[in-house]
């Protein structure tokens, strides 16, 4: 009989910086889940513990940075792959992310730049911004922004082109820029359309529009984004992939009350029937 070391595959880990989000919608439960629905592991290091639902966010509590440094210096039995950083909240954090980052020179680095929660709290300072763009825009790989993210963090006025390019001139690689909230103009009422941006080329993907509004997308896409990029692909074959994975989370999600609804980036697992909800009761 085979042992299990013998069968064991190697899955690509991706070391993963974000918030912790009680609801698993967003955060590190929504980039672990992503990370293994893509056939990854995911390492994962709290930045910040929040107070919130699925309506929006209430408090945001940052982790202790050196908690932070010394959670990943532990890690050392796994060879990291690649690199998810979402909400980062203080300047102190920033500092124990950059560091943490700066310990793994050539892993891709995809950082999803978590500026406002979904039901609009804001979670980000002018200061923080800035600090966020001359330390670690420099380090990162690829970054996942919406448009109105992409703009709040370029001082480039204009399209999105120009202001993605500027953001480049700062050592950032790549640039996925999501078109979901914020409409890229043209782009028809039933599609929603996400543009790359690399030093040398653009390229533009369009999905059709979901009905509802989702919490933990962008958390979502970023996640499978690096997963992908962990196990090798190539950076448009791991964004084209990202894409497909989360529209699917999205059009399978779940709406557990009145609030936005929920990726689920299992959706492919078999569903437990709540007896009285999902089945018949039994006729005596």
């Amino acid at each position: 009989m085979a042992t299990p070391e013998t069968v064991s595959p190697h899955l690509p880990v991706v070391l993963v910086l974000a918030g912790h989000d009680p609801t698993g919608g967003a955060g590190l439960i929504a980039d672990a889940e992503a990370i293994a629905a893509c056939g990854g592991w995911a390492l994962t290091i709290p930045t910040a513990l929040t107070v919130q639902n699925c309506r929006d966010v209430q408090r945001v509590v940052p982790a202790d940075p050196d908690i932070m440094r010394a959670a990943a210096a532990a890690l050392d039995d796994f060879e990291v792959a690649a690199i998810k950083v979402g909400l980062v909240a203080d300047l102190a954090s920033l500092d124990a992310v950059t560091d943490i980052v700066r310990c793994f020179p050539g892993v891709p680095l995809v950082v999803d730049p978590v500026l406002r929660a979904g039901g609009g709290r804001e979670l980000s300072t002018a200061e923080l911004v800035d600090a966020f763009r001359e330390r670690l825009l420099p380090l990162v790989d690829i970054l996942t922004p919406n448009r109105d993210e992409l703009a709040r963090l370029s001082a480039q006025p204009g399209e999105d082109t120009e202001r993605a390019v500027e953001l480049m001139t700062l050592g950032c690689q790549a640039v996925l820029v999501t078109g979901t909230d914020s409409p890229v103009p043209g782009t028809p009422g039933d599609r929603v359309a996400h543009t790359l941006h690399t030093p040398d080329q653009s390229r533009q993907w369009s999905w059709p529009r979901l009905e509802g509004r989702y919490h933990g997308s962008g958390c979502t896409l970023a996640a499978a984004l690096a997963a992908r990029l962990a196990a090798g692909e190539s950076l448009v074959g791991a964004c084209e992939q990202a894409q497909a994975f989360t529209w699917q989370a999205l059009a399978n999600g779940w709406r557990p009350g009145e609030g936005q609804s929920l990726p689920r980036r299992l959706w492919r697992l078999p569903v437990t029937p709540v007896k009285g909800v999902d089945e018949p009761a039994a006729s005596g």
